[in-house]
């Protein structure tokens, strides 16, 4: 399949790209302000003065700071898998299911559009999947 126009699945590739393009600038919002969120926080944390880590009514910087980074480390993980799919998409094999080769239905891809699994395949795999299961 060529980049330009050919069907992916039933998605055509200028569909795909946009769609992935919208979800890659989500995606950088996102880490932006996840980055600064951890930034505030490290700094927070390093100010003696900001210690809240023994107020038994409020959350502690570590934690907080423990959920920044995870969300973070989320994001870092979703835009690469959406880099990934725009390769597919170039590549022409954007929405074939890398498992069975069947096409991979267009409400999935909406919902996931980096998903690299058919639905079914992915629920066989138990929700193990590199894109995060079904």
């Amino acid at each position: 399949m060529s980049s330009e126009g050919a069907s992916v699945g039933d998605m055509d590739a200028d569909t795909a790209r946009r769609m992935l393009e919208d979800r890659e600038r989500e995606t950088a919002h996102r880490l932006a302000r996840l980055i600064h969120d951890d930034e505030s926080l490290r700094h927070d944390r390093a100010d003696a003065t900001a210690d809240d880590e023994h107020d038994p009514e409020g959350s502690t910087l570590s934690g907080e700071w423990a959920q920044v980074d995870a969300l973070r480390r989320g994001a870092e993980a979703e835009r690469a898998e959406i880099r990934a799919a725009r390769e597919r998409v170039a590549s022409g094999t954007f929405g074939v299911c890398e498992r069975c080769g069947r096409p991979i239905a267009d409400a999935r891809l909406e919902a996931r559009p980096f998903a690299r699994l058919c639905i079914d395949c992915a629920r066989q795999a138990g929700g193990t999947t590199p894109d995060g299961g079904a």
